[in-house]
């Protein structure tokens, strides 16, 4: 072996430290490429973000320069449009002014000439009353010349021009009292004759008369402990005397169309023999049925005799609710009838139109059929039931006529007004007492509907009580009575009436199942 000599160490030494070195150089220097490299790709990324982040900030900053663009114009439209408002508004405004100015200027000139008008009657006056006074001056001083005799004669022939003028202004006086007090008489005549027969028309129009084969189906009509005719009370709405009338019940009741219900169902009843509370309702709703075809053929019968054509269906029915119905005592679709021939008959005579005074004639109180329904006198009633089905405004115009509540527009009006009047004037016709009557049945009724509960009302003997059917769901046993209490004070407050009124609350539950 060699001897390791210090030399030789340090050769190595060297060498190895030139290795490192030159290593390390070539490391350091990889290193440094990479992060060059590294730095690069960094820098390009960061430009092409910094690219793109422009680019995005450029686009919202367009966007959002278009969208305050839109908003400024859609302001400056509105607020050009207010503008234009306003303007027109101050327009319309100096306009309105003008016309003012113009009206009070016409005013002005109108006072001024009745200024100078009333200052010429004055200067007229004046000079009449000096003329006047100058006759009076000019008669004094004649009568002063006068002798005592002649002065006696003067004064006695004033006097007696002065008392003949007394005497005639004095009969004048009594022949106006005497008229009005005839006139006053008159009315009392005429409405005394009518009080005489108010009564008997208005049992006859109020009651309907059942026949029954013998004495022993009143005990059945009654039934167990009265249920069957508190069944037919509360289903129809009447009231059903019976009394010592031998084979005969008695229906009471304001309302015709409910009476006459009522009696046809209650002489069903009758004849069937079957009488309890589930088979009157059920002959009740046949007969309800029933009715409505009369009603409807009633209206088309007097359509029809009356000549008038291509009345909408609801008005027809209307028409035939109209025979059921009365007005002072008189049927009202009689009257109806007769005020279309008589306006048909006048018109012809007159050369005016006949069709039309014979429609309006026909339906001029066809509100009457619905003035139970609906708020207001029968006139305006009837005209927004005219202009709702469809008539024309002719037809309405002359059919509002007829009361006076409307100025007459056409000389059909004025005829219907007429036939009216004529329809109405015959000698019996109608019985100011029953209309009262009916009104008060109805107020009775229409207050009771008006409390929250109550599902029924009907006012029966002649008005004396009310039974109000309740719904048992809705007020119960104890709001019941406090219920009675308040419609007793509103009729108290609102209805006059003799003698007392008995107020009843009913309230019932059914329970109903049906086995399969």
């Amino acid at each position: 072996m060699f001897p390791i000599t210090t030399g030789y160490v340090v050769g190595i030494s060297a060498a190895v430290a030139l290795v490192f070195f030159i290593v390390g150089f070539y490391v350091r220097k990889y290193m440094a490429e990479a992060k060059i490299d590294s730095a690069e790709r960094e820098a390009v990324r960061i430009l092409n973000d910094a690219s793109k982040e422009a680019e995005r900030e450029r686009k919202e900053s367009v966007l959002q320069a278009k969208e305050e663009i839109h908003r400024m114009r859609s302001d400056f439209e509105q607020e050009s449009r207010e503008r234009r408002s306003e303007l027109q508004n101050l327009e319309q405004r100096l306009l309105q002014k003008e016309e003012s100015l113009e009206r009070k200027s016409e005013e002005m000139e109108e006072r001024e000439r009745d200024y100078e008008r009333r200052s010429e009657e004055l200067e007229q006056v004046e000079k009449w009353a000096e003329d006047i006074k100058d006759k009076q001056n000019e008669e004094m001083e004649r009568i002063a010349h006068l002798t005592e005799e002649e002065a006696r004669q003067e004064i006695l022939a004033r006097a007696e021009r002065d008392a003949r003028r007394e005497a005639t202004a004095i009969r004048r006086d009594i022949e106006q009292r005497a008229r009005e007090d005839a006139q006053k008489k008159a009315r009392e005549i005429v409405a005394m004759s009518i009080q005489r027969c108010a009564a008997d028309q208005v049992s006859d129009s109020t009651v309907s008369v059942v026949e029954l084969p013998s004495d022993d189906m009143k005990g059945r009509i009654i039934g167990r402990e009265g249920r069957n005719i508190r069944a037919f009370e509360s289903v129809s709405g009447v009231d059903v005397i019976i009394d010592d009338t031998p084979e005969a019940v008695v229906i009471s009741c304001f309302d015709p169309i409910r009476r006459e219900k009522a009696r046809l169902a209650l002489e069903r009843l009758v004849a069937d023999g079957r009488i309890h509370p589930a088979r009157i309702e059920e002959i009740y709703e046949k007969v309800e049925r029933e009715i409505e075809e009369i009603v409807r053929e009633e209206g088309q019968r007097a359509a029809y005799d009356a000549g008038v054509h291509g009345l909408h269906p609801r008005l027809v029915e209307l028409l035939g609710r109209l025979k059921f119905r009365s007005s002072y005592g008189q049927n009202v679709l009689k009257h109806s009838m007769e005020v279309a021939y008589l306006s048909a008959m006048m018109a012809s005579e007159l050369g005016v139109n006949v069709n039309l005074a014979r429609r309006a004639g026909l339906v001029h109180d066809i509100g009457k059929a619905a003035d139970h329904e609906a708020q207001g006198t029968h006139v305006e009633i009837g005209r927004d039931l005219l202009r709702r089905y469809g008539e024309k405004d002719e037809v309405i115009a002359a059919m509002s006529a007829h009361h006076g509540d409307y100025e007459a527009e056409n000389v059909e009006a004025i005829l219907i007004a007429a036939a009216d009047a004529l329809s109405a004037a015959r000698p019996g016709a109608r019985k100011e007492t029953l209309e009262a009557y009916v009104q008060r049945l109805s107020k009775l009724e229409d207050i009771a509907d008006a409390f929250d509960g109550v599902e029924k009302a009907y006012a029966i003997q002649a008005g004396r009580e009310i039974r109000i059917i309740v719904k048992p769901d809705e007020v119960d046993d104890l709001e019941a009575y406090a219920l009675a209490r308040d419609i007793v004070s509103e009729i108290e407050e609102q209805v006059e009436y003799p003698g007392q009124v008995k107020v009843t609350v009913i309230r019932q539950t059914r329970a109903v199942e049906y086995a399969k």
